[in-house]
């Protein structure tokens, strides 16, 4: 099996605006590639050292799959990474928030039953 500098691979597919809006759009697969790439590892090394199986590997990267958070843990740790989750606001106007309260209504509480002495 052949391998390739991550540098070389990553600068070849940089030219492609379609990988470039993809890889933004996958981070997590694309940084998991990377990162297996740079550590010189296959997908099925990957997997072995996960325990878990290569074509999970391969969803993975391709963002086929919606990973649970669990998985990420364990192939950031195999890959000397770790996760982080952010929620970052939307750069959307005051209108669009109340817009979005007005649909969030809370849930009223159950009225209490009143107990009925024989």
């Amino acid at each position: 099996m052949s391998t390739i500098r991550f540098e070389d691979w990553e600068k070849e597919q940089l030219r492609d605006p379609e990988f470039q809006a993809a890889a933004r759009e996958q981070a997590p697969a694309y940084q998991i590639a990377r990162l297996r790439i740079l550590r010189g590892l296959t997908q099925k090394q990957l997997a072995d050292l996960a325990g878990t199986r290569q074509p999970s590997i391969a969803r993975l990267e391709s963002g086929k799959s919606d990973p649970d958070l669990a998985f990420l843990r364990q192939i950031a740790d195999v890959l000397g990474a770790r996760v982080e989750v952010r929620i970052v606001p939307e750069k959307k106007g005051p209108a669009a928030i109340q817009a979005k309260r007005r649909v969030l209504r809370p849930i009223s509480e159950p009225k209490s039953k009143k107990k009925v002495s024989a």
